[in-house]
């Protein structure tokens, strides 16, 4: 590798270097203990020490080359190797291509100037294919060399960054380097003769944290498949532990939630993935959900600057953050103050010519913000100039109205106007109002007390408005939350749930989209509309809303539209307690915002099978409850039982636990605060039953404590009629305990645990989401075993490590392999057994390092042959069980067994005639000739095809689930009988050939060989005058003889001979008839040997081959 010429002091290095080659002007040196004989002595490993240890070029590479120039002390490394033939080669391209040059040059100035530009410009060049773009690509080339060399990876995986840290080995602290790739965690430390090498993958991560304790002060926590792993000693540990936060989290949504992962353009290529991308990656998101702004926004500038609050009268210091369609700003003092600018809002951004450096933001509504003492105000300006002209432009396109006249415009001619016409025909079955002002209407000639003190909140709301503003960009103080708190007022809340949850601008910058997808989804079925069919009854069936066919269309729309909108999630239980909610407060069209800005945003994957959102959160409820709750954790001997009660207060935010009229304020703190309201008042709730949980002896007893709880919170200031609140029906039984009122409730929850931090949650939230995704695959790893155990004779310790291999060497195509096909097929939802299914090439691999016939020269089409024997259903795709199943046999099975194998890999379907395109590397195959041959299966009419397809797959092709088919195909499964050696076809001549080779070459290398050869020449022999026996009415094939001569040549022959035999005449076989054997014909004939008999049934030892192989997997990967 070339070097930027850097100075170095060869008297002391003389000490550490030997001199290899030298001439007038380069010197080629060695590191000393490198390659000698005994390491080099005390010597070497103290230099192997220091190359671990110490930054430099050293550490790098044990070959270097210098540059020196005559009567000149001053030597300037121009490049290093890993190994001797790397080096040399450097050497003799400077021989050749320098030496010669440079004896025109008159001066050692001149000299040294152009050996300086020349190795500049190389590395120049060879920049231009390198993954160095860092803030140092020296370094990182350097860098990136050593981890080439440690680990061996394949040249696909993108080193990321690299630290210097220390890795604890029980109390003993190994200092080293630590290598944060795309894939893999490594670590290598080389101390005194003592070599650490770890690669642990991050998909395989547990558990990621910052943790301190007496010994280390803090340090970096890795858990990995139950093993323990701790760094510490970083420069700066922060940044470090975020940016493999970011990496274990890529690695898992890459893998596990591979659909999200491929609308992600940022993560769609693994080699662009950088340390600065990933960092703002994760500042971006936290921007995204502080702001509550869509997902699409990133983060593009921070400045620091102050904002002037008008009502406050003063400066509050704070950060501007800029993206695409949003100028943000939030105080860094106790003030709380935020305000949001989308950038289609503004008219106008002046600077002021004083010394204040100040940028004004002008929008409408007549209200300006002013920030003053912003660092390189005036290019800032310019810049929102530009984000401003093009946003302005781009939402003036949107809502231009355009002029429906049949005289000036053709219908049929204009896009936008077909566009709107169908936006006013669908307006006319939308409901523009919400269902609360159509069912209970304010009667302003009856006023009450609490219809006076609601009054009173819309009044201070008004004063609130008139303040800090009213609309997107209002202020948003401890005033705001304070407010919230106390309860919004029902004809101000749809409108602030809109603001506070980022819906509006959703639906701003996406008119008329709700009618579009109202009109294309109206009509159809699939089984999410079953669903929401079945559920639209049970959502608030006590509500009069929801006893009529108003709010019953309603809610049908707005389920049917996000379930249209995002197939993904398409429709969840729970879904329809929360809309039907929405839809009593906003208006048709705002609620399906709503819930699109709950699903997609504040509650990012809840609604979908695994719910692994709502596991998240839960795993998050119990941090938080051993933190701050910590005698409630000693009591409960199993922390389960929170996540058991708690799942349905965040899937439905408390509506199915609280009476309507208190749920609903608990649903204005979340759209205000996000998730963090629910955990506060999670806590809360606990913090308030705490004496009662204590005394509780068992779950059941907790649970009715908390139920009774439930039923005695009220909302004492709620304006709904009594015939609706759930609270005001509580019977006498019950009236007798302590009534709890919400709002105090929740202004308790603000008080004791307001302090909790949106940066802690997320933070949470992402360590959290490895512990819950690698629970779930434990969970489905532990019901595959099940069910495959059953079926085979490997123990459970063989079938688990066996299971560990096979999901590695997918994941491994996950990782390298960015156009493979198999990367479409893994998908969570799917039964345990068909979620990870592999391809041929990936069987091949594992069919190299585990199969006792692996040694055999044409192994590379006995795994052709045995994968299209488990590919049944013909997907070129087979799954664990199917895999199993062929390892058992070839270890378990019986002599039977396993020549019924080998018999039915050499007939149809399993058999294809493999021809090879490049002869030259004898029986190996390409991978394209690979998948080609895995493709090739017996032709079969459409219409066979596809019920066969429909068969085996019952939902595939239809919208709706056939029941009926699936206990069909069950109760098929279980009637099937064992396959019965008569039934299977007889083997032809061509087809018997092949199985005598393939025997031949499994044969060949065993202590047995001239015995087993001699075995199988007299069978074959036995056989071919069996069937001449049998061929009465046809004269002996000269082709037959002379096959039966060559096998029975004393010695047992070579298996070379035997083909060039059975290939030497292949015309005179076609004249003849063909002749065939049947499976009972062999076997006996095999039966009668009893050193074949002894070969196929010789134990051999599994666990020895699985060790292997685990430790192989990424080697074999690496040399392919």
């Amino acid at each position: 590798m070339w070097l930027k010429p850097e100075e170095v002091l060869l008297k002391n290095a003389l000490k550490l270097w030997l001199m290899e080659r030298s001439n007038d002007y380069f010197v080629l040196q060695r590191r000393r203990g490198y390659r000698e004989e005994g390491g080099g002595g005390l010597t070497g490993l103290l230099v192997g020490t220091l190359d671990s240890v110490l930054d430099s070029t050293a550490k790098v590479a044990p070959f270097r080359i210098l540059h020196q120039t005559p009567d000149s002390q001053v030597y300037l490394s121009i490049a290093c190797g890993a190994n001797r033939e790397e080096i040399t080669k450097h050497w003799e391209w400077l021989e050749q291509n320098i030496m010669k040059t440079l004896s025109v040059f008159d001066s050692n100035e001149d000299i040294t100037n152009f050996v300086q530009g020349k190795i500049r410009g190389l590395i120049a060049e060879e920049g231009k294919h390198s993954f160095a773009k860092e803030d140092d690509p020296e370094k990182f080339r350097e860098a990136l060399l050593k981890f080439e060399k440690c680990f061996g990876l394949p040249e696909q995986e993108k080193l990321v960054t690299y630290y210097s840290c220390s890795y604890w080995k029980g109390r003993v602290p190994c200092q080293g380097w630590l290598y944060l790739s795309t894939n893999f965690l490594s670590f290598y430390s080389f101390l005194l003769g003592s070599e650490i090498k770890l690669i642990i993958s991050w998909d395989a991560v547990s558990k990621l944290e910052k943790t301190s304790n007496v010994i280390l002060t803090e340090s970096i926590h890795v858990c990995s498949q139950g093993e323990n792993h701790y760094f510490s000693m970083f420069l700066h540990i922060n940044k470090t532990y975020l940016l493999m936060e970011q990496l274990a989290n890529y690695a898992i949504k890459r893998i596990f939630d591979k659909e999200t992962f491929d609308n992600d353009p940022i993560l769609d290529d693994p080699l662009q993935i950088t340390k600065r991308g990933l960092e703002n990656r994760a500042h971006s998101e936290q921007f995204n959900a502080f702001f509550r702004l869509p997902k699409e926004e990133t983060l593009k500038e921070v400045h620091e600057c102050f904002l002037w609050v008008p009502f406050s009268h003063f400066n509050t210091h704070g950060k501007m953050c800029i993206s695409e369609n949003y100028i943000c700003f939030a105080s860094q003092d106790g003030n709380l103050c935020s305000v949001i600018i989308p950038l289609r809002e503004v008219l106008a951004i002046d600077k002021t010519n004083d010394s204040s450096k100040s940028v004004i933001i002008s929008i409408k509504g007549k209200t300006a913000f002013r920030f003053s003492e912003v660092k390189e105000f005036e290019q800032l300006v310019a810049k929102l100039w530009l984000k401003c002209g093009a946003a302005s432009t781009q939402y003036h396109d949107i809502i231009t109205e355009v002029p429906i006249s049949s005289e000036s415009v053709d219908p049929s001619d204009d896009i936008e106007v077909q566009s709107l016409i169908r936006q006013r025909e669908c307006s006319k079955t939308v409901n523009t109002e919400a269902l609360m002002t159509v069912f209970h209407p304010q009667n302003l000639e009856t006023l009450n007390s609490k219809m006076l003190k609601e009054k009173m909140k819309e009044q201070s709301w008004n004063i609130l408005f008139t303040e800090c503003g009213r609309g997107v960009s209002m202020f948003r103080t401890k005033k705001t939350q304070d407010l919230v708190v106390r309860g919004i007022p029902e004809t101000l809340r749809g409108e602030l749930w809109m603001l506070f949850s980022g819906a509006v601008n959703d639906m701003a910058a996406n008119p008329g989209y709700y009618a579009e997808v109202v009109e294309q989804s109206l009509g159809t079925c699939n089984l999410a509309t079953e669903e929401i069919e079945r559920d639209l009854r049970r959502s608030l069936p006590e509500h009069p809303a929801f006893q009529s066919d108003t709010g019953i269309s309603a809610l049908r729309r707005v389920l049917t539209a996000y379930a249209f909108r995002n197939p993904r999630i398409g429709y969840c239980q729970a879904m329809n307690i929360l809309t039907s909610v929405l839809l009593l407060y906003a208006k048709e069209e705002e609620a399906f915002w709503l819930l699109v800005a709950v699903c997609e945003r504040m509650l990012p994957d809840y609604f979908n099978r695994r719910i692994i959102g709502a596991l998240v959160d839960q795993a998050v409820f119990e941090e938080l409850i051993r933190d701050h709750l910590p005698q409630l954790t000693e009591h409960m001997t199993d922390m389960t039982f929170f996540s058991s009660v708690s799942l349905s207060w965040f899937l439905t935010l408390f509506i199915s636990v609280l009476p309507i009229e208190s749920a609903v304020n608990v649903v204005d703190c979340f759209f205000y605060d996000g998730i963090k309201a629910i955990l506060q008042l999670g806590l809360a709730i606990l913090d308030y039953n705490l004496d009662k949980l204590l005394a509780c002896k068992d779950d059941a007893e907790a649970v009715t404590a908390l139920n009774r709880f439930f039923d005695n919170v009220t909302n004492k200031d709620s304006p709904l009629p009594s015939s609706v609140q759930q609270g005001s029906n509580v019977s006498d039984e019950k009236s007798s305990h302590i009534r709890v009122d919400i709002t105090d409730l929740i202004r308790e929850s603000n008080e004791k645990y307001g302090n909790i931090r949106y940066e802690d949650i997320y933070s949470m939230r992402c360590r959290n989401r490895l512990y819950v995704i690698q629970t779930l695959e434990e969970t489905t790893k532990q019901n595959v075993l099940r069910v495959v155990s059953q079926d085979v004779k490997l123990s459970l310790h063989e079938l688990d490590e066996l299971y560990v291999i096979f999901k590695r060497e997918l994941f491994f195509s996950y990782y390298w392999c960015l156009s493979s096909p198999v990367l479409k097929h893994h998908d969570p939802s799917l039964p345990y057994l068909e979620q990870y299914q592999i391809d041929c090439q990936q069987f091949r691999v594992l069919y190299h390092l585990l199969s006792p016939w692996a040694h055999s020269a044409n192994r590379d089409s006995l795994a052709l042959w045995t994968f299209r024997l488990l590919d049944e259903n013909s997907d070129c795709l087979i799954n664990f069980k199917e895999f199993s199943s062929a390892i058992d046999i070839m270890y378990n099975g019986s002599f039977t067994e396993k020549l019924k194998v080998l018999f039915k890999l050499h007939i149809p379907p399993a058999y294809t005639e493999v021809k090879y395109k490049d002869p030259s590397k004898g029986d190996e195959l390409s991978k394209e000739e690979l998948l080609y041959f895995s493709q090739l299966h017996v032709s079969k009419p459409a219409k066979e095809k596809e019920a066969e397809s429909a068969k085996n797959s019952p939902e595939k092709g239809k919208e709706k689930v056939d029941i009926q088919a699936y206990l069909s195909q069950w109760q098929d499964e279980l009637l099937k009988k064992e396959e019965n050696i008569k039934d299977l076809p007889r083997m032809n001549q061509s087809q018997f050939i092949q199985f005598s080779k393939t025997l031949y070459n499994l044969f060949h290398g065993d202590p047995e060989e001239e015995s087993l050869y001699q075995a199988i020449a007299v069978v074959t022999s036995l056989l071919l005058r069996m069937e001449e026996v049998g061929r009465k009415l046809h004269n002996p094939a000269s082709s037959t003889k002379g096959l039966s001569g060559a096998v029975c040549a004393s010695g047992g022959p070579s298996e070379g001979q035997t083909e060039s035999h059975l290939e030497k005449d292949p015309s005179s076989l076609r004249e003849e008839p063909q002749w065939s054997f049947a499976f009972e014909q062999i076997l006996a004939s095999l039966l009668n040997e009893p050193a074949l008999v002894k070969f196929f049934e010789k134990s051999i030892d599994l666990k020895a081959k699985l060790e292997n192989a685990k430790t192989s997997q990424l080697s074999s990967r690496t040399r392919k």
